[in-house]
C-alpha cells in the first residue's frame, strides 16, 4: 500500500519505516524543513535501537521519503496516518491544536479516498473530530465526504528504547473503526506484521482511544503502588526487591512494572495519566485511584531529594560537587521528558550545588530541555570522569554501563564515597562493605 505518516518525531518516525521495511511505499511528512533535510540525508533525530538501519535501508530502496509538503505525501495514499504531537496544555488536557491543524490541512489536500487513522494518542472523541473537520472542508470543496474519507484510530504500543521491536513482532494491533471497509484494509497494512499469529484486535472508535489512555494508566498505577511500597519497606526493615519477587510470581499480578525507583517519566504515562483524570473530569467522573498514582508519581522525586537534602543537611549543599549518571528518562533513549534526573538538577542548582552530569546518548535533548541552566553543569566525557572529586554520586537512569563499575577506581575517584541509587543497581551490602554510604529504594 502507499502510505502517508504526518509527524516524524517518535511514533511517526518508527512507525514510517518499520512499514516500509515490509514492503510499503511510504511517505513521512514534517513541516520541519531541517528535521526534513537531515532525515533525507541519513540523520535520525532521535536515539531508538535499531532505527537507523531500518530508516537509512529503506530510504536508499526507494521505499521511504520525506518532505515537508503534506500534497506530496497524500498523492495516492491508501491511507495517512496523524502522529504528531498531544502534549499537555496548562490544565492537563491533551493539546489537540496539531492534530486538528492536521485534519484541516488534509480536508484541503484530499482529492481521492483514503483512510486517515489518528494514531496519535488522543482523548475518546478526537478521532470523529478529526473526520468533522475533514468532512467539513470536503464539502466546501464540492466533493462527498462519505467518498473520499473513512476515519480510524490506531493507537500506538511502542516502548522507547524497545520501538522496533514492539512494532515488528506486536503483541497487540487495536484498531477503532466505523466500518467493515476500514477493518479490512487496516487489517492487510497490517498483514506482514501477523504471520504467526493474527493479533489484530476490531473495535469501536471511542474503545480504541480508551484502550491506550487506560493502558497508559495501568502501568502507571503499578509504577506508583510499588514506589510507595518501597516507601513503607524503609519503614519497616523490608526489602522491596523482596517484596516485588514475591508479587511478581502471583500468576494475577506478574512482574513487569514492579521496580521500585524515581518514577516514571517520558513523553506517555506523565500526560497521558494527567490527560485521562481530565477527561474523567469533563464527563463527572472522578478516577481517584489514576489521580493517586498521578500524585505518587509526583511525590516520589520529592521524597529520594528529602534523601539528598536530609544527608547534607540545610545549605550542605553549597558548593559541594554531586555527580548525576544518566538524564535520560530510562535506559536506550535520548528522551528526557519528564525525566527524574532533570528534577534533580534543578533542586541541586537551586541550593547552590556543582553539578557534573554523564549520559551516553542524551546530552544534546538534556541541555535543550534545561536551556539555560545547561551552561551551569559540567558535562563529562564518561561515567568515571562525572566522578572526579565529587562528594556524592546520583543514580537517575539504569544504563547497562552503570550496573557493574569499578567500584576501587569509584572510590578512589570522589571526595566522599556517598551514593543515592534511585535505580537500585547495586546491592546493599557489597557497596557498605566497600566504605561507601549508599542510600536506595525501598531497602
Amino acid at each position: 500500500m502507499k502510505v502517508c505518516v504526518i509527524g516524524t518525531g517518535y511514533v511517526g518516525l518508527v512507525s514510517g519505516a518499520c512499514l516500509s521495511d515490509v514492503g510499503h511505499q511510504v511517505i513521512c511528512v514534517d513541516i520541519n524543513e531541517e528535521k526534513v533535510t537531515k532525515l533525507n540525508n541519513g540523520c535520525i533525530p532521535i536515539y531508538e535501537p535499531g532505527l537507523e538501519d531500518i530508516v537509512k535501508r529503506n530510504h536508499s530502496n526507494g521505499r521511504l521519503s520525506f518532505t515537508t509538503q503534506l500534497s506530496e505525501g497524500v498523492v495516492d495514499a491508501d491511507v495517512c496516518f496523524i502522529t504528531v504531537d498531544t502534549p499537555p496544555g496548562g490544565d492537563g488536557k491533551a493539546d489537540l491544536s496539531s492534530v486538528l491543524a492536521v485534519a484541516k490541512s488534509l480536508g484541503e489536500s484530499i482529492d481521492h479516498p483514503m483512510v486517515v487513522v489518528t494514531k496519535s494518542t488522543v482523548p475518546v472523541g478526537t478521532t470523529m473530530k478529526v473526520k468533522s473537520v475533514i468532512c467539513d472542508l470536503l464539502e466546501s470543496r464540492g466533493l462527498d465526504p462519505k467518498e473520499y474519507v473513512h476515519v480510524a484510530n490506531n493507537p500506538e504500543f511502542l516502548k522507547e528504547g524497545d520501538a522496533v521491536s514492539d512494532f515488528m513482532k506486536p503483541d497487540r494491533i487495536v484498531v477503532g473503526v466505523e466500518d467493515d471497509y476500514v477493518g479490512e484494509k487496516m487489517h492487510a497494512l497490517y498483514a506482514p506484521f501477523m504471520r504467526r499469529k493474527d493479533r489484530f484486535i476490531l473495535v469501536n472508535i471511542p474503545s480504541s482511544e480508551m484502550i491506550k489512555y487506560a493502558a497508559n494508566a495501568m502501568l502507571a498505577t503499578r509504577i506508583s503502588f510499588v514506589n510507595e511500597i518501597a516507601r513503607l519497606c524503609e519503614k519497616v526493615g523490608a526489602d522491596i526487591n523482596n517484596v516485588r519477587q514475591g508479587l511478581g510470581s502471583d500468576p494475577r499480578i506478574g512482574p513487569e512494572f514492579l521496580y521500585a525507583g524515581l518514577g516514571y517519566g517520558g513523553s506517555c504515562f506523565p500526560k497521558d495519566t494527567k490527560a485521562i483524570i481530565e477527561l474523567g473530569k469533563e464527563h463527572d467522573t472522578h478516577l481517584s485511584v489514576i489521580e493517586a498514582a498521578d500524585q505518587t508519581n509526583d511525590y516520589q522525586r520529592e521524597w529520594f531529594w528529602a534523601k539528598v537534602q536530609s544527608y547534607f543537611g540545610v545549605n550542605g549543599l553549597a558548593t559541594k560537587k554531586i555527580a548525576i549518571w544518566g538524564t535520560a528518562f530510562k535506559a536506550n533513549t535520548d528522551d528526557v521528558r519528564f525525566a527524574p534526573a532533570l528534577t534533580l538538577i534543578d533542586r541541586l542548582l537551586e541550593n547552590d550545588a556543582i553539578v557534573s552530569a554523564y549520559d551516553p546518548v542524551a546530552v544534546e535533548s538534556t541541555c535543550k530541555d534545561l536551556g539555560v541552566k545547561a551552561n551551569q553543569i559540567h558535562w563529562a566525557a564518561n561515567a568515571m570522569d562525572a566522578l572526579k572529586n565529587a562528594d556524592a554520586l546520583i543514580v537517575c537512569t539504569e544504563w547497562l554501563e552503570f550496573r557493574s563499575p569499578d567500584i576501587d577506581t569509584m572510590k578512589s575517584l570522589m571526595n566522599q564515597s556517598v551514593i543515592f541509587d534511585g535505580r537500585n543497581l547495586y546491592d546493599c551490602a557489597t557497596m557498605s562493605k566497600n566504605g561507601f554510604t549508599y542510600f536506595s529504594v525501598g531497602r
